[in-house]
């Protein structure tokens, strides 16, 4: 993706709790991201999605941190590298899907957590058996969504959301998180 690279500061890999029941995945790293190196970090989207991390339990550390303390939880996105005036182009994501696929393949996650709807359109083709065209955000922002593997859980950009909804996610995401939310994976007892 040589107009990727050209652009960004350095490469944005995962980060976060390797054996994590919960995986959020954006769409691109943003400019707090792409100073860090860190997904979701370093500005006021990542301050609010680890805000709603911090309580619900998952995030230990303050939401300005560069580095959170997070458990139970990994942060990804769908390209690891940032262009500052658009966003990634559908072969820059397919490029950078192997990526993500080993990610998921390593961590083995219970919930997939699509951060806005372009991560929402990508996780339902790839790991639900519903149609994109069928599922779009805020509609679906804080809802179940059955998968192959897997329950999405699909989340509105926090660059976008409203205070409401914040509260809105942390309440059904607590309740998830209440519930008797693994599946049956051939995964043994942690």
């Amino acid at each position: 993706c040589p107009e990727l690279c050209e652009t960004r500061s350095q490469v944005v890999h995962g980060y976060g709790d390797v054996g994590g029941d919960f995986l959020f995945v954006g769409e691109r790293p943003d400019a707090g991201a792409d100073e860090s190196g860190v997904p979701f970090t370093n500005g006021p989207a990542g301050e609010r999605l680890l805000g709603i991390l911090r309580r619900c339990g998952l995030c230990g550390s303050p939401v300005d941190s560069p580095e959170p303390e997070l458990a139970n939880v990994y942060l990804t996105n769908l390209t690891r590298c940032r262009h500052p005036e658009r966003p990634p182009s559908d072969e820059e994501i397919a490029n950078c899907e192997p990526y993500l696929n080993a990610e998921i393949r390593m961590i083995n996650p219970e919930i997939l957590v699509p951060v806005g709807e372009r991560a929402l359109d990508w996780l339902v083709e790839d790991y639900t058996t519903t149609d994109p065209d069928d599922v779009s955000l805020p509609d679906a922002h804080g809802d179940r969504l059955r998968g192959r593997g897997f329950e999405l859980v699909p989340m509105v950009d926090p660059a976008a959301m409203t205070d409401e909804q914040a509260d809105a996610f942390v309440h059904d995401f607590s309740a998830l998180m209440a519930t008797d939310y693994r599946q049956t994976k051939g995964r043994r007892s942690r």
